[in-house]
């Protein structure tokens, strides 16, 4: 344990050389595009106002000054939505997750696996409030925010007892900031989780953690910020100001990249960490020589239904108001995530000559990553080409590209979240376009809405994937190495055959 105490003070203090990356951000999009997230802005207090003048003694030509323009009030709806979408994204991880991945595994590693989503969304939730939300949603460079959220300072008020409001993508519209935190909180939290289904059944528990906390401070964080940080609408009212909004906004977002609820930023950003860790920490005991089977797709498929459940609030919630985008993107992730479910199962039944529901599940969530990036700025249409393509594209992820790379990613996190994920993000600069029935993007300067231009989009898209690929597979590769280097990143051997449940925790998941 103390090795994993300073292991942690050793992550914190590593914090600081991790902000003098490149300053520059990208030249300004040529057209506004708007990602899915937005800078939690806390506007300035309403200024109290003046006291009139006595009428007797007023000159009669003296103007009245103008009364101070009040405080936005957030709508108590969008409030609910945002509150209700959190709960839903908390249900995706503890349970959802867990379950899902837990049941793939032997069973001698089954609460292993429950015991590191379950500490690791915990341990990221305390880091969000800590300096995530600050470094990720308040304005900094083009790589990371500032430290003006430290431990969500300014946003309660105790001596009112108010609340900071955080902008939307409506002008004049508000949400609580805090409802905005904690929303992006889970969304820090389940991206970490995601990574650990990789290099399951053989890893530290000690060096999970530290690796958690290192990744999510160089990776996580810095993804979100480049995709979703920009200073909101309202700081758009001509070319001038929006030249200058883009020029404080995050890298990708700044080049026009849309990703609508993390198909960068959480997908392929924990896919490819994962697959790094599965070639650094090595393939598990017996891998390819013993069965590995799923010991309980029981309760894998309880796990997929609640992820599916989930989602909703995951990809709909990221509308950050309870009007017609949420609901685009409700039923894009319903009618989305079903064609995948069917693509992947016919395409198995063809190939194996059985359908499997281990086939379907995975099927269902490739389809919730692939809809992810898209689910706002598509058509039902799109929605449902996305999906069909989904289920195909990662079964041969799963199998084909799984034998190619060779890695033993136990959970297929890469073949499934990697490779969904980049089908999503590039297809969502093909459907997003008006002539495939897409939303297209909002013009902030002139107001309105306009259609984007299907190859250029998709060369912006191709670049937010390689971004995702090259900052967070370089950054795990180092993290995985001080990991090592620390605290050692795999169990012995005869822990490994005995299982972590017992060697880790000194408890089992079922009596014997």
């Amino acid at each position: 344990m103390k090795k994993l105490f300073a292991s942690l003070g050793l992550a914190f203090a590593l914090l600081s050389p991790g902000l003098t990356l490149a300053q520059d951000a990208a030249a300004p999009a040529a057209v506004v595009a708007e990602p899915a997230k937005v800078e939690a802005v806390a506007p300035a207090a309403p200024v109290a106002a003046e006291a009139a003048a006595p009428a007797a003694e007023a000159a009669p030509a003296a103007a009245a000054a103008p009364a101070p323009a009040a405080a936005p009030t957030p709508n108590k709806g969008d409030t609910s939505w945002m509150l209700t979408a959190t709960v839903l994204v908390i249900m995706m991880s503890i349970p959802g997750l867990a379950l899902f991945y837990g049941g793939l595994l032997r069973s001698k590693n089954m609460l292993s696996m429950l015991m590191q989503v379950f500490t690791i969304f915990a341990l990221i939730s305390v880091l969000w409030a800590v300096y995530g939300y600050s470094l990720t949603f308040t304005q900094g460079n083009a790589f990371f925010g500032g430290f003006d959220r430290l431990f969500l300072k300014g946003i309660f008020d105790p001596a009112t007892n108010g609340v900071a409001n955080a902008a939307t993508f409506s002008k004049g519209v508000y949400i609580p900031e805090f409802a905005f935190v904690a929303f992006q909180a889970t969304f820090a939290a389940i991206t970490v989780a995601l990574v650990v289904g990789a290099f399951a059944e053989r890893m530290k528990f000690s060096a999970v953690l530290l690796f958690s906390v290192l990744w999510f401070t160089f990776a996580y964080i810095p993804m979100a910020h480049m995709v979703w940080f920009w200073p909101g609408p309202d700081a758009i009212t001509d070319q001038a100001s929006y030249d200058a909004a883009m020029g404080v906004s995050g890298y990708l977002f700044a080049k026009g990249a849309l990703d609508f609820a993390g198909g960068t930023v959480v997908h392929i950003n924990a896919a490819i960490a994962g697959l790094v860790g599965a070639y650094v920490v090595g393939k598990r005991v017996g891998y390819g020589k013993e069965p590995m089977t799923p010991h309980s797709l029981t309760m894998t498929m309880v796990g997929a239904s609640l992820l599916w459940v989930g989602w909703f609030g995951f990809n709909a919630g990221s509308a950050l108001e309870a009007g017609g985008t949420a609901t685009l993107a409700f039923v894009n992730t319903l009618f989305a995530t079903a064609a995948a479910t069917l693509t992947w199962m016919l395409a198995e039944w063809m190939i194996k000559g059985k359908p499997s529901m281990l086939g379907a599940v995975s099927g269902a969530v490739a389809g919730l990553v692939a809809i992810t990036p898209a689910c706002g700025w598509v058509g039902v249409g799109g929605a449902l080409a996305i999906g069909a393509l989904a289920g195909v594209v990662c079964l041969w992820g799963v199998n084909g590209l799984k034998k190619l790379l060779g890695a033993d990613d136990a959970l297929d996190v890469f073949g499934i979240h990697g490779i969904g994920g980049i089908l999503g993000a590039l297809l969502t600069g093909v459907f997003n376009s008006w002539s495939l029935g897409g939303a297209g993007i909002p013009d902030y300067v002139n107001n309105t809405f306009v259609t984007t231009e299907i190859g250029a989009q998709l060369w912006i898209q191709a670049q937010a994937v390689g971004v995702a690929l090259l900052w967070s597979g370089v950054v795990a590769f180092i993290c995985y190495k001080v990991v090592d280097l620390i605290v050692g990143l795999r169990v012995p051997e005869e822990s490994e055959r005995e299982g972590l449940d017992v060697t880790q925790h000194g408890e089992r998941a079922y009596s014997m």
